[in-house]
């Protein structure tokens, strides 16, 4: 195997941990035949599970430790409890340039601020910002930030622009950009001061990552005009969990329809090839992995509620920020 990338793994966040995790690194390293795994997590709870899923040794770096940050500790909570935890010791790989990123389905809090301890924000971002893909008609969107930050300047936002752009780039190749930025009306005279403001700014440079597309609002971000979607994190968040919730409650819905009576069985069978495209349409397990953008190596959450699917995905999405150069496209851009 030549030059792997070695991707770290907090093996005792979220729910169902850390079986859902090394079955989702299972479900990985049968496609990604080049990336090796730090697993950081309770050997008596993790060794057998290898044994389980039948985890090829020579691509597990393992490191013991029966210390863990709980779902219910507060950031600091979760900080004062030690550098022995599963979570801290992962970062500390990453900062110590044992891995290429880290991946933990844990406390978000606690991820957010022991990464920001550990590692340096890039030179001339002022704050970090949670991104992640959504579905669209035409392909995949960025959309950023997601909670990390409730208040942002104009600068903010415009860097949140050339983060998620460069993020698009990195797992996207071949297209180019689309900025907008999220706001009540796609006028010019609409939203608050800042929003204006970093309209006009985006609006009258050219930016050689991305080209901006002004104003969208909420009923248009999966259209697929544009790909990177920005907002302060009070605005994504309330976007985020709006979407997610009309999600689970059409795919409920619709099984409760189809499976109600005998005509709705009938039917779903009929239209098992199409129900089943439609339902992995809006399954989050397969847009599972929100990254943090802003720190100069990759960050990224998966769901903590998510299965082994959906923490498979999120270690394809850390593998493709590597190989796409994400940090690289970042630093590159800001100015």
């Amino acid at each position: 195997m030549n030059n792997p990338l070695n991707i770290a793994i907090d093996a005792m966040g979220g729910d169902n941990s850390p079986e859902k995790v090394i079955e989702g690194i299972s479900l990985h390293s049968k496609k990604s035949i080049d990336v090796n795994y730090l697993i950081f997590g309770d050997e008596d709870l993790i060794i057998p599970l290898l044994k389980k899923f039948s985890i090829d040794n020579k691509r597990i770096d393992f490191t013991h430790t029966n210390k863990k940050v709980e779902g219910e500790d507060t950031a600091l909570t979760a900080a004062k409890r030690g550098k022995n935890t599963s979570l801290w010791l992962a970062i500390e790989s990453l900062k110590k340039n044992h891995a290429h990123a880290i991946v933990s389905a844990g406390n978000t809090g606690a991820l957010f601020l022991i990464s920001k301890l550990n590692l340096q924000m890039i030179k001339n971002i002022d704050k970090p910002a949670l991104s992640a893909l959504w579905p669209s008609k035409k392909s995949m969107n960025v959309v950023l930030d997601l909670g990390a930050n409730i208040e942002c300047n104009s600068k903010n936002l415009i860097d949140f622009a050339i983060m998620g752009s460069a993020l698009f780039k990195a797992l996207f190749e071949n297209e180019k950009p689309k900025v907008a930025l999220l706001n009540i009306g796609s006028e010019e005279l609409k939203g608050n001061a800042i929003i204006k403001e970093t309209y006009q700014i985006l609006n009258e440079n050219k930016y050689k990552l991305f080209d901006f597309n002004g104003f969208i609002e909420g009923n248009n971000i999966m259209d697929g005009d544009v790909n990177v979607i920005v907002a302060d994190g009070f605005t994504g968040n309330i976007a985020l969990k709006t979407a997610e919730g009309t999600s689970n409650f059409i795919t409920s819905e619709l099984k409760k329809a189809l499976t109600s009576n005998l005509v709705g069985k009938l039917s779903s069978l009929i239209n098992y090839t199409n129900l089943k495209q439609f339902k992995n349409k809006l399954d989050p397990r397969f847009y599972n992995g929100a990254i943090l953008l802003g720190l100069d190596k990759p960050v990224i959450k998966s769901h903590g509620s998510t299965d082994a699917i959906g923490f498979a995905n999120s270690l394809k999405v850390c593998e493709q920020s590597i190989k796409g150069k994400l940090i690289e496209r970042i630093k590159d851009n800001i100015k």
